[in-house]
């Protein structure tokens, strides 16, 4: 996979304005200021696919990205204090409506997470619900070359406590910096890739029924791992 070959492809602010999928999605979630434009950046070796806001927490819509037979999906960042109320109803309303609609051909979710920092309510509140929701996700440590080995180990053995179903999930600590976890995320899209189609969207709902009349699905568990 030429992961060079990455694209912008559209952004929606509203979830009315988004057509079915028509080939799997990827989605980059996490909370505002922990990497998540800059890791989307280094992993397309591009500088500025993503775009990295000056303003935390003002941007609000649903980016899309073409690679090859697949979308990347960027979430938009959440948690950020010094928004409104309302801006915040708008982060909840936009995420939560994404990841619930049965219409998103949605296979994987990267859940992002300062290493530095204990994972905040919002961090815990998003893993729980990917957990309840039954969605694929993978945890990716973020900013991992600022601590030091000793705190780095410190950090991972307190987020086994802090983070439900730790053991169960995979984890990937990264790096802009040092090229951390790149090859990893890259391997984990690839796989994904190797097994998608692109859809007609008018045969999605004919596919869905025929699935449920026939008790076939995708089977997924929550959390799902990758080996290492």
């Amino acid at each position: 996979m030429n992961f060079n070959k990455a694209e912008f492809y559209t952004s929606f602010g509203k979830l009315s304005q988004m057509p079915k999928s028509d080939r799997l999605e990827i989605a980059f979630s996490g909370r505002s200021n922990v990497g998540k434009s800059s890791l989307i950046n280094k992993i397309f070796n591009r500088k500025s696919l993503a775009k990295v806001s000056s303003v935390p927490g003002k941007t609000v819509t649903i980016n899309f990205f073409t690679l090859e037979n697949i979308y990347i999906v960027d979430l938009p960042g959440y948690g950020y204090a010094k928004v409104s109320k309302s801006e915040k109803k708008g982060w909840g309303d936009l995420i939560g409506g994404y990841l619930e609609n049965p219409e998103r051909d949605l296979e994987l979710v990267f859940q992002l997470v300062d290493m530095r920092h204990a994972p905040t309510k919002d961090d815990i509140q998003m893993i729980n619900f990917l957990i309840d929701s039954e969605i694929p996700f993978v945890i990716v440590f973020t900013k991992a070359d600022k601590l030091k080995k000793t705190a780095r180990e410190e950090r991972m053995k307190a987020f086994a406590e802090e983070i439900p179903c730790f053991e169960d999930i995979t984890c990937v600590p990264f790096s802009t910096v040092t090229g951390e976890g790149v090859e990893q995320i890259r391997e984990i899209i690839e796989e994904i890739a190797e097994n998608a189609e692109i859809y007609d969207p008018d045969s999605l709902e004919a596919e869905e029924a025929d699935a449920t009349e026939n008790g076939s699905g995708s089977g997924f568990l929550t959390p799902r791992s990758w080996d290492k």
